[in-house]
């Protein structure tokens, strides 16, 4: 045990670390492809399957999902939004959302007029749909008492913007029933600052009859691309919130789908820095479902999650009603996310050890209202780290040191005893004894800090307030690779430096194996986002400077001491 070295155990550990988190990603597996850029995404043709079923009234009721004749192509149209934060495109097919752009958000910095690009009908099959399912009932024809996304709205302009001073928009879209007993109003609300839309179906009945009818609200997502990086692993796919945070990758939609009777709670889909999500209100009771359909033109697979109402909102003849939801588009800010339901913060995926990375991450913010520039903020915050392990970091380098100080004599044990390794390893345990040298006292304190690093590896890796966030000359997005390879380079150096303080390893194998981390984990970080990167680089910094000084204490002392 001798020669496991506590930086080395660091650096093993998160080399396995980086390799079950590829492997949990399920990388090289090939989806479905994907549709071309001009296939038709949405034919209501091949999608009656995927309006969610309301519950039965009677054993022979009929079905609503929509009969052949209702499903002819009517003429729609494309609604286009603008408020201070999203650019939209809402088709006038079920009030469905088929383009959003973050407008905040670019995808270069150097290109502030090309925004990132959430919503992507063509492209990804990505879009937000709802719509309204009426109760089925013998001798009522259900699919037109009530408009699905496949229904066509009506609407009276083709774009809409928020005005500077105003605080709101509303987009509304009208629907009504063949013979006029059934009139819907679809209200799209927007306000200015947030990424949060409120989603409004008002209902009148003008029949003779009770309208008995639920919302739902869904998600649909095409084939997700192929992994770009084996290095960094960053999650595609559904959430939901049941109690608890859940995430589903599209592909175990297909093997298992998702059915469950929830009050509260959300679905959403979520991706490396933003996400979308429908939030019911929080005492209303949803049956949750997600599952695969047919995709665009029968190629492929599209996902769905989604929610829909298990009480029906009955309006009796001449009265009218309402089912309101609210919908997500943007980044996952977690400030924002923790006011509008529980749990939806969760979506920012720390993993396993959340429980340290979300202090982590408050300290960061602080720290950053203060200084102002998020590059010194993690490096002020790793050398916070630093003095909190101070005393854990001295012990683990005193007994390096002290193991370093008594190589010779160990040297001599190995070849004294080269031939008896019973004898051998008695001899080692006296000489332990001897100069008081515990052989895992540099190990452990280390292995205590190793939750605390993959905790904000995390927090640098997950947080969409780093994203484009510049530090200084060269470094100007320190959620992506340094362009120049100065700071890997660095780090790799900061390691070797590591290894030449500790005490060499007997055995000549492993000394070409420590050897070798260094260039193994320069390559590795190479591909990393910089402010990874910058954070293990103080690390090993300042691990440098603490070490060289206790090494030279204990060695200077066993030198007083021969």
């Amino acid at each position: 045990m001798e020669n496991l070295r506590p930086i080395l155990w660091l650096s093993l550990v998160f080399i396995l670390f980086l390799m079950w988190q590829a492997w949990n990603a399920d990388y090289g597996v090939r989806p479905d492809p994907a549709p071309s850029p001009d296939a038709v995404v949405d034919d209501p043709l091949e999608r009656a399957e995927d309006v969610p079923e309301a519950p039965t009234m009677e054993a022979d009721a009929v079905d609503p999902t929509a009969p052949p004749e209702l499903l002819a192509e009517p003429t729609h149209q494309q609604v286009t939004v603008r408020t201070d934060l999203l650019d939209l495109s809402i088709d006038t097919r079920g009030g469905t959302i088929v383009r959003a752009d973050l407008l905040t958000f670019p995808v270069d910095p150097d290109e502030p007029d090309n925004p990132v690009r959430l919503f992507d009908q063509r492209a990804r099959g990505y879009v937000a749909q709802s719509g309204l399912t009426h109760d089925r009932i013998a001798g009522v024809d259900a699919a037109d008492r009530a408009p699905s996304h496949h229904a066509v709205f009506q609407v009276d302009a083709e774009n809409f913007e928020l005005a500077p001073g105003q605080d709101s928009l509303r987009v509304p879209m009208t629907w009504t029933s063949e013979d006029g007993s059934i009139a819907v109003t679809k209200t799209f609300v927007f306000q200015r600052g947030t990424h949060l839309i409120e989603v409004e179906h008002q209902i009148e009945n003008r029949g003779d009859s009770a309208w008995i009818g639920r919302q739902y609200r869904q998600l649909r997502h095409g084939p997700t691309p192929e992994r770009a990086s084996f290095f960094l692993y960053t999650f595609t796919g559904a959430a939901y919130f049941d109690g608890k945070y859940n995430k589903e990758g599209f592909e175990s939609l297909r093997d298992s789908p998702l059915e469950k009777r929830v009050e509260g709670g959300w679905v959403s889909v979520i991706e490396h820095y933003f996400m979308s999500a429908w939030i019911p209100g929080q005492d209303e009771i949803n049956a949750m479902y997600g599952r695969a359909v047919p995709g665009a033109a029968s190629i492929g697979t599209d996902y769905l999650i989604g929610l829909h109402s298990a009480e029906p909102l009955t309006i009796a003849p001449g009265a009218s009603g309402q089912l309101s939801t609210r919908l997500w588009v943007g980044p996952k800010m977690q400030e924002d996310l923790r006011e509008i339901a529980p749990g939806l913060e969760l979506t920012v995926d720390y993993g396993i050890f959340t429980f340290l990375s979300k202090p982590l991450f408050w300290l960061l913010r602080v720290i950053h209202d203060f200084v102002g520039n998020w590059g010194w903020s993690i490096i002020i915050l790793t050398i916070l780290i630093k003095l909190a392990f101070f005393h854990l970091s001295a012990t683990s380098y005193r007994s390096m040191a002290k193991m370093r100080a008594v190589a010779p004599k160990l040297q001599a044990l190995k070849e004294r005893h080269k031939d008896d390794k019973q004898r051998m390893n008695a001899a080692l345990m006296e000489l332990y004894k001897k100069e008081k040298i515990n052989p895992l006292g540099g190990c452990l304190p280390i292995l205590v800090q190793i939750p605390v690093f993959i905790a904000l590896y995390w927090v640098l890796l997950e947080s969409v307030e780093l994203r484009q966030a510049p530090w200084m000359l060269w470094i100007q997005d320190l959620s992506t690779r340094d362009p120049l390879f100065i700071l890997p380079l660095l780090m790799g150096l900061t390691m070797f430096i590591q290894y030449k303080l500790n005490p060499p390893p007997m055995d000549p194998i492993q000394q070409k194996i420590f050897m070798a981390l260094p260039v193994v984990f320069t390559v590795f970080f190479a591909f990393f986002p910089a402010g990874l990167v910058l954070y293990w680089f103080t690390n090993n910094l300042f691990s440098i400077g603490q070490q060289y000084v206790i090494t030279r204490k204990i060695t200077a002392a066993a030198d007083k001491k021969q």
